[in-house]
C-alpha cells in the first residue's frame, strides 16, 4: 500500500501555525491589552465621553481600528491604577496628550503609534517643520472631534455655513503674518473655502522647500494655472525660474497677486533697454540707449502691449519675442 507524505509546504508552515495559535491564546498577551474602560470613564468625564462618541474614533460600528476597540485606553493609557485611586489630575499614570506639561513628541507619539502606518502623508513627519518646531498633533487636532473643549465657555463666532471650522483658521492661529496676506484684496479663495492650506502644503511634512507639494513652486502653480505651463516658444526667463519673482502668493494689494504694480515691477528688470520706463532721457543728464527717450512711458502699463508676458507662441518671425500679440 502507498504511503500518504503530508506536503512539504506543511512542514515549512505548521510551526508558525502553532507559534501563531500559542501567541494568540497567551495570557500575558492578552493582558499587554487592557480592557475598554470607556464606560466607567464616562461617569467623571461626560463632556469628553460625548464628544469622543461623535468623533471618527468613537464610531466603532463604522470603522475598524485600534481607538474603536480600546476606547480611552488607546490613547489614555490603562486607566486601572487612576480608577482605584479615585481619579485626579496626574493621578494613575494617565496619558494626557492636550497636557502642556508633556513634550511635543509624547504627544505626538501617541497619535502615530497607530497613524503612522495608516496614512502615507506620515512618512516625512520626522522631515517637516512642524515636528522640527515642537508642534504636535494636538495643536491643531482636536482629537475628540469637537473644539468645545479647547474653548470653554460662550463664543461669538462668525456665521458660517458649516459647523466645522475652516482649515485657514488653524493655520493662521500660528502663522499670523500670512493671516495678513490672505486679507488683502488680490488673494487666493481661501477666506471662503475653495482653497485651503492644505492644497498647496503638505502640514504633515515634506522634503521641499515650505512643505508644499510639488517638485518646485513652479510646478505646483501651474498643476491649477494649466494655461501659463506652456511649453511656448518664446518662453519668459523669471516665468520659467520662480513665479515668486513676480506673484505673492498668499495676498497682495495689487492685480493678479503681483509683487508690485506695473510698470515698477516691470523696471526691475527692464529699466534700461529698447524703451526705458523712466523720467531720465536724453536732454535730462542721461543718453538713452536707443529706442525712445522714455519720458512717455512713466506710469503706463506693460501689460497694454505685452499682454501674453507669461510666453509666445507667436511665429518667430513676428513680434513673439516681444510678448505681444
Amino acid at each position: 500500500m502507498m504511503k500518504m507524505h503530508p506536503p512539504k509546504w506543511l512542514a515549512w508552515f505548521l510551526p508558525v501555525i502553532l507559534l501563531t495559535g500559542g501567541v494568540l491564546a497567551s495570557p500575558t498577551a492578552a493582558a499587554a491589552q487592557p480592557a475598554d474602560q470607556t464606560e466607567t470613564c464616562k461617569q467623571c468625564h461626560a463632556a469628553q465621553f460625548d464628544t469622543y462618541q461623535a468623533s471618527v474614533h468613537g464610531q466603532k460600528g463604522n470603522r475598524a481600528g485600534p481607538a474603536n476597540a480600546g476606547g480611552c485606553n488607546a490613547c489614555h493609557g490603562d486607566g486601572t491604577a487612576h480608577i482605584k485611586a479615585g481619579g485626579g489630575k496626574g493621578v494613575g499614570g494617565i496619558i494626557n496628550p492636550a497636557s502642556k506639561a508633556l513634550p511635543a513628541e509624547a504627544k505626538s507619539k501617541v497619535c502615530l503609534s497607530c497613524h503612522e502606518g495608516m496614512s502615507r502623508n506620515l512618512a516625512f513627519w520626522d522631515s517637516g517643520q512642524h515636528k522640527k518646531n515642537d508642534v504636535s498633533c494636538s495643536n491643531c487636532h482636536s482629537i475628540h472631534g469637537d473644539n468645545s473643549l479647547k474653548r470653554p465657555g460662550p463664543s461669538i463666532s462668525p456665521y458660517v455655513t458649516t459647523g466645522r471650522q475652516l482649515q485657514y483658521e488653524t493655520c493662521v492661529s500660528c502663522h499670523k503674518d500670512i493671516r495678513a496676506q490672505i486679507l488683502k484684496p488680490s488673494r487666493h479663495p481661501i477666506i471662503e473655502g475653495k482653497v485651503k492650506c492644505s492644497s498647496c502644503h503638505e502640514p504633515h511634512g515634506a522634503l521641499s522647500k515650505a512643505m508644499v507639494k510639488s517638485e518646485s513652486v513652479n510646478t505646483l502653480c501651474t498643476s491649477c494655472h494649466t494655461d501659463k505651463r506652456g511649453p511656448s516658444i518664446h518662453e519668459h526667463p523669471p516665468v520659467e525660474e520662480n513665479c515668486l519673482a513676480c506673484h505673492n502668493v498668499h495676498g497682495s494689494p495689487h492685480n493678479k497677486l503681483l509683487a508690485q504694480k506695473v510698470p515698477n515691477l516691470c523696471q526691475d528688470c527692464h529699466d534700461w533697454t529698447r524703451h526705458p520706463s523712466t523720467p531720465y532721457g536724453r536732454n535730462r543728464g542721461f543718453p538713452a540707449i536707443g529706442g525712445n527717450t522714455g519720458a512717455q512711458f512713466v506710469a503706463r502699463n506693460c501689460l497694454n502691449c505685452h499682454n501674453l508676458i507669461h510666453g509666445s507662441n507667436a511665429a518667430p518671425s513676428g513680434r513673439g519675442q516681444f510678448f505681444t500679440r
